[in-house]
């Protein structure tokens, strides 16, 4: 999450769930508007081959399907329940990554993180449709996040809907493990963001992490089914330190083997894992308040910057077969204005799940100076 301060002295960075006030424009349905051509990346640096998702409306913090082609994504619609001084906000939607099949899988409320189920049958999206009584709140500000934002379940085309939760908390940043039998999302609870884990049918439900300070959320799995990546940033250093220093972390799902994997002060902020139960992409910021992808190892080592663009480039996520990265790109003059999903080739990388070693890689903390 962040403000829409262009200076990002807010950055928060839970995964994401500001999309509906970054696509702050109004914009018609998809077929409504063409998008535009895929921003050039002008910085000194190569990427690999980018394109732009066409058809759709501006959209982020996008997600594939187990078919490596279908996309869930938080995508800008008037019908959504508006912000104050916001003519439109995000509903779920999935499309493939060629811009066709465009639905809309909720049609009123605020909605935020989606996902899809392994099976390929099922989605799980976050949303107020429910609670559109209580105060809309605000995705970017952890003092005043959207209590009321619920989990759902439902099919392919949003029928068939299982509502998960009922206690008109914050509850999003969700996930589902590889073999589709966890998810994983966060919750507030008097100002406290923890992680938490359950069965699909809502079963089984357990926290995962007790703290008062750190701030978790962006939980994923890795390819063992019980490792979860996920980044923390502490409530003592928001609002004093921008922006506001994150750390990559894993944990079990049971609760414990929490190990930190980054060891700096920088903002590590979004980290999705990569089907080699090694690697995951991430945003950093660089020189001129500049938002770009990297590629980091679970292991250490310097990371490996992906985009090279001078607007903002972020929530990155990859393929299950490692081949593609989404990510959201600004395409307007200003800071994350007019954001749409790109598609990164990534091939190249050698980051799919025929490099699984079976194993998450342990890492050493570096020495203190």
């Amino acid at each position: 999450m962040y403000s829409r301060q262009p200076s990002s002295d807010r950055i928060l960075g839970a995964a994401s769930l500001a999309v509906s006030l970054l696509l702050s424009a109004p914009l018609a349905l998809a077929g409504g508007e063409a998008a535009p051509a895929a921003a050039p990346a002008t910085q000194s640096g190569t990427e690999l081959p980018v394109r732009l998702i066409p058809n759709v409306p501006k959209n982020a913090e996008a997600y594939y399907g187990p078919d490596n082609l279908h996309v869930i994504a938080q995508t800008q619609d008037p019908a959504a329940l508006k912000a104050e001084g916001r003519d439109s906000g995000a509903l779920t939607y999935t499309f493939t990554d060629q811009g066709t099949d465009i639905r809309r899988i909720n049609d009123k409320g605020q909605d935020a993180c989606s996902y899809f189920f392994p099976d390929g049958k099922r989605l799980i999206w976050t949303s107020t449709k429910d609670n559109m009584d209580m105060p809309i709140g605000n995705w970017s500000d952890s003092n005043n996040y959207p209590q009321g934002a619920e989990l759902y379940i439902s099919d392919l085309d949003g029928k068939n809907v299982k509502r998960l939760t009922n206690n008109k908390y914050y509850e999003a940043e969700v996930s589902v493990s590889p073999n589709g039998e966890w998810i994983v999302f966060g919750r507030q609870i008097d100002g406290k963001m923890d992680l938490w884990r359950m069965r699909p049918d809502g079963s089984d439900e357990k926290q995962l992490t007790f703290t008062d300070d750190w701030q978790e959320g962006a939980p994923f799995y890795l390819p063992d089914n019980e490792t979860i990546l996920y980044r923390a940033w502490k409530r003592s250093e928001y609002g004093k330190v921008r922006p506001t220093p994150m750390t990559v972390f894993t944990i079990k799902n049971d609760g414990s083997e929490q190990t930190a994997r980054t060891f700096d002060h920088d903002m590590n902020w979004a980290p999705y894992p990569a089907p080699d139960g090694r690697h995951y992409v991430f945003v950093r910021i660089v020189e001129n308040n500049n938002w770009e992808v990297f590629l980091g190892d679970l292991a250490g080592g310097e990371p490996k910057r992906l985009t090279f663009n001078p607007g903002f480039d972020g929530f990155p996520s990859l393929s299950p077969d490692g081949k593609k990265m989404l990510f959201a790109r600004s395409t307007g003059g200003g800071f994350m204005s007019n954001l749409y999903t790109h598609v990164m080739d990534v091939s190249s990388l050698n980051i799919g799940p025929e490099n699984w070693k079976g194993a998450v890689p342990a890492i050493t903390p570096p020495k203190k100076q």
